[in-house]
């Protein structure tokens, strides 16, 4: 392993183990193919399973693997029109499982995201019996101070250049704290615990995932 994947791992054991602590289940995984294996050991067959903008589980091929197999995918993507995309969004709120990333997360155990419409913190926060974070060792940061301010200042105006709406960040690539009509920093949320226990799930994995 190079000097990065000794670090991340020995961070990645550190996080694990501070996740425990706060009633998460928390697993690390050294790569994406060790991370698929374990998410998907978390998804039960036949569940129904929905997702927000989860760039990272995309990225190790967890959306792929959900949309062949044996699980009821709600596919956002499949709406024809704004309004049909809308509801398939609604329903993720009712899913056995749901899969996100993290804009950030402290070395303490704290989960740090920031969204634009909501569906995705509402999900995190109640509705799906099961979360399941995917998350890249470079979303973690030493405190909450420092994982508020790379979800706010790194995470949130890499994540606008996706979007063709007109913010300041999307201009200028660094955040104006604004109160735009397009701004996507509109919920904060700071997931410290997990109740009921083992209901958020995540798989830590030892590559750079997402934004």
């Amino acid at each position: 392993m190079d000097p990065k994947q000794i670090c991340y791992e020995k961070r990645g054991q550190v996080l694990v183990k501070n996740l425990r602590s706060r009633h998460f289940e928390a697993y690390y995984c050294p790569n994406k193919a060790a991370a698929l294996e374990k998410a998907l050991e978390l998804i039960p067959k036949g569940a129904s399973v929905g997702w927000g903008g989860a760039m990272s589980a995309q990225q190790i091929g967890l959306i792929d693997a959900v949309r062949a197999g044996e699980y009821r995918a709600i596919d956002r993507d499949l709406g024809q029109t704004p309004a049909e995309r809308e509801k398939i969004m609604k329903q993720c709120l009712g899913a056995d499982v749901f899969l996100t990333g993290a804009n950030a997360i402290s070395l303490d155990g704290q989960m740090v995201n920031i969204d634009g419409n909501g569906n995705r913190v509402a999900a995190i926060v109640y509705g799906p019996d099961s979360v399941i974070v995917i998350a890249g060792m470079n979303k973690v940061t030493d405190t909450l101070e420092s994982a508020l301010t790379r979800a706010r200042t790194v995470a949130a105006p890499m994540n606008k250049q996706r979007f063709d709406t007109p913010t300041p960040c999307a201009v200028t690539g660094a955040c104006a704290d604004c109160k735009s009509e397009a701004c996507i920093c509109n919920q904060i949320l700071i997931t410290r615990n997990c109740r009921p226990a083992g209901r958020i799930k995540f798989v830590l994995v030892g590559e750079e995932l997402g934004l």
